[in-house]
């Protein structure tokens, strides 16, 4: 059963009578008079990270993910709460050490602090993150227009890269390896943009499961469809070389999840508003396509107007 199968099947109906659970279909909990924003995020081992041999890594990739549900939202993170699960191996003295050195440097970093948590022992290692902000007001899901631009944040596809070279999939120079890892352990989150998203996007999400996937979800509730040109689909100037070196198609690369990167929609007359923004808060924000009527089909094209299809749309939960 697909996640949103199950969310709509057996939960969605309990959370009819709390308005601010947004119909537990957006990444956040909005309670408006209080001005209070919560999102809980669970990680697995062997599922959203192989394994714990560098946990001083893990633990700030599980920080920045989770704050991120936030800030794509224009929510300042201030407070966090960890639930973990493990045993002795994975808690060990010099892992909690580790631990402890890495959250510290992400709360001076994000300036967040941690306010509580529990672990329970198990031998398997989990992570649960609540994390919580204030505002007046979020960017919620499925709020987009017709003809409103489709932009991102940074660039998409080190990641996963990243990822493939962890699983020893690929294998490259030692300083692109080093760089890509480095993109896949500490996504850069988009900090800067908090107080200037507000300003133009219609809607938003952060680039958790894959853009193509989470670009869905930003308006599944919505009669609406999207148009993506891959050529405008940023990458690193690394992931670039790596894909010309090896022939690799990029289409396969830009939507395979834990980029943490901004996706938003904005009315076309707001282009000028957000290259300046980009400018002054020295952010790359790039414009990849457009909404349009569900009438046609969603797709992404190449620079001949051709219709190209994905090997997958990004990661999706099971059960």
């Amino acid at each position: 059963m697909h996640e949103f199968e199950l969310i709509k099947n057996y939960f969605q109906k309990l959370s009819k009578k709390s308005p601010s659970a947004l119909n537990l279909n957006d990444d956040v909990f909005f309670d408006k008079k209080n001005r209070l924003v919560v999102s809980v995020d669970t990680y697995t081992e062997g599922n959203h990270f192989i394994d714990f041999k560098k946990p001083d890594l893990v633990i700030k990739k599980i920080i920045r993910s989770s704050i991120s549900d936030l800030i794509c939202k224009g929510v300042q993170p201030k407070y966090y709460f960890i639930s973990a699960s493990g045993n002795k191996k994975s808690f060990s003295i010099s892992n909690l050490s580790k631990i402890s050195k890495s959250l510290n440097q992400e709360q001076n970093k994000y300036k967040i602090f941690l306010s509580g948590g529990d672990t329970v022992f198990s031998n398997k290692l989990s992570f649960t993150i609540t994390s919580i902000g204030f505002a007046n007001d979020i960017i919620y899901r499925n709020k987009a227009k017709i003809n409103d631009d489709i932009y991102v944040s940074g660039n998409l596809g080190d990641s996963y890269l990243g990822l493939l070279i962890l699983k020893n999939k690929l294998k490259i120079n030692k300083r692109l390896k080093k760089y890509f890892i480095g993109q896949y352990f500490k996504p850069n989150i988009q900090l800067k943009l908090l107080d200037q998203i507000k300003k133009f996007a219609n809607t938003s999400i952060d680039i958790s499961d894959g853009l193509l996937a989470d670009l869905d979800k930003m308006i599944n509730n919505q009669k609406l469809s999207y148009k993506l040109f891959l050529d405008d689909i940023p990458i690193s100037n690394n992931l670039k070389k790596i894909l010309d070196l090896k022939k690799l198609p990029k289409i396969n690369y830009i939507s395979n999840g834990d980029d943490y990167q901004v996706l938003f929609t904005a009315p076309k007359n707001k282009v000028r508003i957000i290259r300046n923004i980009a400018t002054n808060c020295r952010v790359k924000l790039t414009k990849i396509g457009s909404i349009q009527s569900y009438v046609k089909k969603s797709s992404v094209v190449d620079s001949q107007n051709v219709k190209i299809r994905p090997k997958n749309k990004g990661y999706f939960h099971k059960f």
